[in-house]
């Protein structure tokens, strides 16, 4: 008489789906937010090379240290990734890629609802009580001729 446990837990397929999308959103924002840090922390190493070390002090493309080049070229990746997370996703997440899948099925249902429709109509089977007749050639065929000709 001991007690048993339930290992399996009773978590219906829509409720799943819901959570692994809550983990993917949850993962996707920790990345930013990593990549947001790693941005902070780099931003400061390149300063220091050129500040205090002096790697590539005379390097000024446009009037501009080096070093500030790049750091607005790595902002311009961290506002892409942040566009990436925060509009492109709510946009073009699962819920539109699932709706875009179940448009092209019914597209393709239908096609092929119009093609077995075009076939039953151009092609009709025989009725149960008649027999088949194949379809025949309005001329008859010359066992003379050549066969590709």
């Amino acid at each position: 008489m001991g007690l048993e446990k339930n290992s399996s837990s009773k978590i219906d397929p829509e409720q799943r789906m819901l959570i692994e999308r809550a983990q993917m959103r949850a993962r996707q924002k920790r990345k930013l937010y990593q990549h947001f840090i790693v941005f902070l922390l780099g931003s400061v190493v390149l300063i220091l090379l050129n500040v205090i070390f002096e790697i590539g002090r005379d390097i000024n493309p446009f009037g501009l240290d080096w070093f500030v080049w790049a750091i607005i070229f790595w902002a311009l990746l961290l506002l892409i990734h942040a566009f990436n997370v925060y509009v492109t996703n709510k946009f073009f997440g699962k819920d539109w890629e699932n709706e875009q899948v179940e448009r092209l099925v019914a597209k393709q249902r239908e096609k092929i609802e119009e093609l077995q429709r075009k076939v039953e109509r151009e092609h009709p089977l025989p009725k149960k009580d008649q027999p088949y007749i194949p379809p025949t050639t309005h001329k008859p065929i010359d066992p003379d001729a050549p066969i590709n000709s």
